[in-house]
């Protein structure tokens, strides 16, 4: 099932996904945003030489991680060799070697390295989720590509609303989108929107029953109180230049433990 390149409904219909899985179905098959379509596929076709013998995924990539994660991170992930090339979030480049590395220290993944899909890669009690699903030319999605894939965000958010306990909004471009989708949710986003920063904390509440009801309604356990943590970005521009170091990422990824009721572990 996939959809015309100027088709605006496919995304729109992610809220008929009744599992992640099933979500992940519709994001892999979407063609909705045409500029996207056209960079990914040209990527694939004209390959990174260090790669060259390699097969590009060259599709929008689902989130990945736990589906009944106590914490989500939300970050623009889908890099032109990195996941675009392997099919998985922050999969195959420097950012997602920081992130996974970090993750692996603070207890929520069993390994440091992400190198693929058949790595062994498992994460525990976090999901990975990204506010545009494809790699977008210079990492810049535009405003249309952005509230194209929106539903997509919205809905994998609220398939873990049971569970959920904190998002971490990595980066303005995740922070931004991830305040957006909370608030059509029914979340008490303060206004005006607090601005990213990182080390930023928040605290959403919600009445039971507002806002839009998912698709199955969650359970009467389903969450009613959501914290958000701001961080830099994972990208090399921050972490070569020192503005996130690993200390820094830690620090945020132990407070979203702390927060979901985890014992942080981490490592030297």
């Amino acid at each position: 099932m996939s959809c015309a390149p100027d088709d605006d409904g496919y995304p729109a219909t992610a809220h008929a996904a009744d599992t992640l899985e099933a979500l992940d179905r519709r994001v892999v098959d979407c063609r909705a945003c045409p500029r996207l379509v056209a960079w990914r596929e040209q990527v694939a076709a004209e390959r990174r030489a260090a790669f060259r013998d390699q097969t590009y995924w060259a599709r929008p990539v689902p989130g990945f991680g736990d589906g009944t994660a106590a914490v989500a991170v939300v970050g623009l992930a889908p890099a032109a060799h990195g996941a675009n090339r392997t099919g998985r979030m922050f999969t195959g480049d420097p950012s997602g070697d920081f992130l996974f590395a970090a993750l692996h220290r603070t207890g929520f993944a069993n390994q440091p390295r992400a190198t693929g899909r058949d790595d062994g890669m498992r994460l525990d009690g976090l999901r990975l989720v990204a506010p545009v699903r494809c790699a977008p030319p210079q990492n810049r999605p535009t405003p249309d590509e952005r509230r194209r894939c929106a539903p997509f965000l919205a809905r994998e958010l609220e398939l873990l609303s049971p569970t959920l306990r904190v998002a971490v909004a990595l980066g303005a471009l995740g922070w931004d989108a991830l305040l957006a989708s909370l608030g059509e949710q029914g979340w008490a986003v303060p206004r005006p929107r607090p601005p990213f920063g990182h080390g930023k904390e928040l605290t959403l509440r919600r009445s039971e029953g507002s806002g839009p009801a998912p698709t199955p309604t969650p359970p009467a356990t389903a969450l009613t109180a959501l914290t958000v943590l701001g961080c830099y970005h994972v990208s090399p521009h921050n972490t070569y230049t020192g503005r996130l170091t690993p200390a820094m990422l830690d620090e945020v990824l132990e407070r979203a433990a702390v927060v979901a009721g985890r014992r942080a572990r981490v490592l030297p």
